[in-house]
């Protein structure tokens, strides 16, 4: 009997110490709560798309009983804040399964709290722009770049106000941290000089109105092409060989800048040159026709807005000179071009049809004499055939 006992005895303790395992398994919680609580947590996070399909349909429900747009795009944007709201409860209820205790209980409220703040404010950063539609009359004032940046401004300053919370959340003075930031800050702002000298410029290109994305620009000897975006430091310029080129803001304010997207029109500006033997009856139905031709064609703008001339401009060294100035309707470069180009192949025939020509440059030597005092022309003396 005391064999059986003394073979028994180690598996008795075995067992004593699995139960113990058992029922003390981590966190101060047992085994089998470990394991209610990750099958909860795992079917909410497995269940989130269903609970964010119910819900976003829900609510889009509604709102489709309403004429405003606004609220529309508002559910929309709440899509991703509702996804995470089955994990913020999952977390919660297996805190509560585990029933925790002590630091580990005061650990976990305080990740279920620091959550449930994170999703608020993702929600709330989420909602500024849908938000912000209903503010349209700021359109007329503001321009599309002026807008983007105070987005952007309300969605850092909920970020900060949001990282705040959870910092509170988690004991954390924020009193201390701010006065420390703004020495830290003081300290960059000295050593990052031309970074607030950029911000600042990009505030007054903006508020300026100087130009805005989509348009294009000319800053001689910097850059030419299409503005795609003017960020806090550098506006960012598409060259028309597509190169990119990030051009900092201090230049654009403190340099002229072209803004060949704000034209009305487009202006053609040319001297052309006919030959000095051409009449004066010929140089005037040249003249008329131009004239006539730029007055009735609808691609030119009207004389009435904007300066318009053909007139016999001066006497060249080779050419009797008529200067062609107008303006067409059109600003874009490739429209421009074919109404150019079909009123060079009209001057052409005007010019031909009146029956002189285009003159080119020259420049005629008139010799009367050579200098008493100028040498004689060397002539090599003929080899004697003798």
């Amino acid at each position: 009997m005391e064999f059986i006992n003394d073979l028994w005895a180690p598996f008795s303790d075995f067992w004593v110490l699995t139960k113990d395992v058992l029922d003390n398994t981590a966190f101060g919680t047992s085994f089998g709560r470990i394991l209610l609580a990750v099958a909860v947590f795992g079917l909410l996070l497995v269940a989130r798309g269903l609970f964010a399909r119910f819900v976003i349909g829900w609510l889009k429900r509604i709102v489709k009983r309403t004429r405003n747009e606004i609220d529309d795009h508002m559910v929309n944007a709440l899509q991703g804040p509702v996804r995470f709201i089955p994990v913020v409860l999952g977390f919660f209820i297996a805190t509560e399964v585990l029933q925790l205790e002590g630091t580990f209980e005061s650990i976990a409220l305080r990740l279920t709290r620091s959550l449930i703040v994170f999703t608020l404010f993702w929600g709330s950063i989420t909602l500024v722009e849908p938000f912000s539609l209903m503010f349209g009359q700021l359109r007329d004032v503001l321009s599309s770049t002026m807008r983007e940046w105070i987005l952007k401004a309300l969605k850092l300053l909920l970020g900060v106000v949001g990282a705040a919370a959870i910092l509170q959340i988690w004991g954390i003075e924020i009193g201390p941290l701010v006065a420390g930031l703004g020495l830290f800050g003081l300290a960059a702002a000295l050593a990052a000089q031309d970074l607030f000298k950029n911000l600042l410029s990009g505030v007054l290109i903006i508020a300026e109105k100087r130009f805005d994305p989509g348009q294009w620009i000319k800053v001689d000897g910097v850059v030419e092409g299409t503005v795609e975006s003017i960020g806090f430091r550098s506006t960012m310029v598409r060259q028309f060989d597509k190169a990119v080129v990030q051009v900092p803001n201090a230049k654009l304010a403190d340099t002229a800048v072209i803004n060949f997207s704000a034209m009305t029109h487009r202006r053609i500006y040319w001297k052309i040159g006919v030959l000095y033997d051409t009449t004066a009856a010929q140089l005037r139905e040249v003249r008329d026709g131009i004239e006539s031709y730029i007055l009735e064609d609808e691609a030119f703008a009207s004389p009435e807005d904007v300066s318009t001339f053909v007139r016999i401009d001066s006497f060249n060294d080779s050419s009797i000179d008529i200067m062609v100035y107008c303006f067409t309707k059109t600003t874009d470069w490739g429209e421009w071009l074919k109404v150019k180009e079909a009123l060079a192949y009209r001057i052409k025939e005007i010019v031909e049809g009146a029956g002189t020509g285009f003159a080119f440059p020259s420049r005629s030597l008139y010799v009367e004499a050579l200098p008493n005092d100028a040498p004689e022309v060397f002539a090599p003396p003929r080899p004697d055939n003798t």
